[in-house]
């Protein structure tokens, strides 16, 4: 089950008169000394006029006094007293006016999405900030209800007693437009509610025990889901595996009394051009097998499925917004734990294509379920391959934890940088050196799955460089290195959870949209 999120309705009448539990309006930080007339050194923005007027132009310096300033995401939360027919109104940080222009459409993720968390308790939100009235509007309604959804989200969890001042999340949305009644804004709230419905199956699965979610439990979970949405589901158990080849696969499950699976889900629509491929990484947990990690912080590998729950959760997406484009994500999933059957380093294994792997580290288990999985999307036939792993320590390293790395085809590793941006999942292109594949030449296979040399330099573009083997020459493909920004161990922050956060979900939707619309 899902973790509920709030229902979502547009409303054009006038905010300061809307029946609701509070109201959100937009502020800006200013540089100059006054606003408003009234001494404060903040500006209300677009969208709140009518509430400015029921305040007699004291609401600025009011929430100045409180300690407002306008920084983006802050939220400032005033009683109305009866000035205005909600009891309460909060105030979203902007950050700077814009010159010319609404914020941009992340700014006003980010600030529905901080101001939703911090209205917890209330039970219907209205929000009433800055939208463009050009080409933009769609892009901004988007983002406002998108932002408003995924800052809702909370993990059920497991405690047996109430916690004492936990307040339930806000139960309903209405975005403030011009005309409730307009199609394209009607269309994206639909479309926001499809798109956080699948975030937050994705982060459910990402938060869950992985005790409650071994191999079998999960690809059966991922099964169920893909049915009910009306997807066509393969699944190949160990037995199915081990007749069709799948040696990566079943030598990382190998030291688990919970065999591994592969789950194939797909989309079809009665007419397309182009095939894309969606594969993802699931390893329920990693103990790095007999290349063992260190205790510390190995409870976050819980999180090393989150590529596989990414591609799942979108494939239930695209089911339901039924873009012109065929789909079909291919799920590997084992678990990495170190046992008397575990594989070895030094062990030598024979792969869905046929290439033989030396393994060096059993804790670069990633990559061995993912070139199984990645060999079968090419064989069934694809135009576009996308693949999306908590793949190495490197990324974090190299990219930190907001900014994911984008491997493989030039072109295509453009567009899902391009896609990252519109959405806010940024993402940078990396190279894929001839030097590192050099480095990963093995005396014994055809390729070391590490360097040769256990060198860690380039760690993150080995991964890149090991998965290319397994990808024809003729498909275009790219490989997103999700392992910092799958997984939030921080405080929340903006429409971002702590725990799982639902990269890339969001950048796979962007970019099927797009190849449906251009090819």
């Amino acid at each position: 089950m899902t973790s509920p999120i709030p229902t979502l309705s547009l409303v054009d009448t006038d905010p300061a008169e809307l029946a609701v539990d509070a109201i959100v309006i937009g502020v800006h930080s200013l540089n100059g000394d006054v606003a408003d007339g009234d001494g404060g050194s903040l500006l209300l923005a677009s969208g709140a006029e009518s509430i400015v007027a029921a305040f007699d132009g004291r609401l600025t310096g009011t929430l100045a006094l409180l300690g407002a300033t306008g920084a983006p995401g802050e939220v400032t939360k005033l009683a109305t007293l009866g000035t205005i027919t909600a009891p309460v109104v909060a105030a979203v940080g902007l950050g700077p006016e814009p010159t010319g222009a609404a914020p941009p459409p992340e700014t006003l993720r980010r600030a529905s999405g901080a101001s939703i968390r911090a209205l917890a308790g209330a039970g219907t939100v209205a929000l009433s900030l800055p939208l463009p009235d050009d080409e933009d509007a769609p892009a901004a309604v988007r983002a406002v209800a998108e932002g408003a959804l995924l800052g809702a989200y909370r993990f059920a969890g497991y405690k047996t007693k109430p916690q004492p001042g936990r307040r339930a999340p806000v139960g309903a949305v209405v975005v403030h437009v011009p005309d409730a009644a307009e199609a394209t804004a009607e269309a994206e709230v639909t479309r926001a509610a499809v798109v956080a419905q699948a975030v937050a199956q994705t982060r459910d699965w990402v938060n869950t025990p992985p005790n409650e979610l071994r191999p079998p439990a999960f690809a059966d979970a991922v099964a169920a889901a893909g049915r009910e949405a009306g997807l066509e589901v393969e699944v190949l158990d160990e037995d199915a595996l081990r007749e069709g080849g799948y040696g990566g696969i079943l030598a990382v499950g190998l030291g688990s009394s919970a065999p591994p699976r592969l789950v194939r889900l797909s989309y079809t629509p009665p007419e397309f051009d182009k095939r894309v491929a969606l594969v993802g990484k699931g390893i329920t947990f990693d103990t790095g097998g007999f290349s063992i990690k260190p205790a510390q912080g190995m409870w976050e590998m819980k999180s090393d499925m989150a590529g596989a729950a990414a591609v799942t959760a979108a494939m239930l997406a695209v089911a339901a917004l039924r873009p012109s484009v065929a789909v079909t994500a291919y799920v590997p999933i084992a678990e990495n734990m170190a046992s008397a059957t575990a594989y070895r380093p030094g062990d030598v294994v024979t792969m869905r294509n046929g290439k033989r792997v030396e393994v060096l580290n059993t804790d670069a288990e990633g990559r061995m379920i993912l070139g199984d999985a990645i060999a079968r999307a090419c064989e069934d036939g694809c135009d576009y391959l996308f693949e999306t792993s908590t793949l190495t320590g490197g990324q974090v390293v190299a990219l930190g934890k907001r900014m994911a790395g984008v491997m493989g085809t030039p072109e295509l590793c453009d567009r899902v940088k391009a896609a990252g941006e519109q959405v806010g999942e940024p993402a940078w292109p990396m190279p894929l050196p001839e030097d590192v594949r050099k480095g990963m030449d093995s005396d014994v296979a055809d390729i070391s799955q590490v360097n040769a040399a256990m060198d860690r330099a380039g760690h993150m573009l080995q991964g890149g460089v090991f998965l290319r083997e397994f990808v024809t020459d003729d498909v275009p493909w790219a490989h997103i290195d999700i392992a910092g920004p799958s997984y939030n161990s921080g405080e929340p922050t903006g429409y971002l959870a702590k725990g799982g956060t639902g990269v890339p979900v969001r950048t796979l939707l962007a970019l099927i949209d797009d190849i449906a619309s251009a090819g």
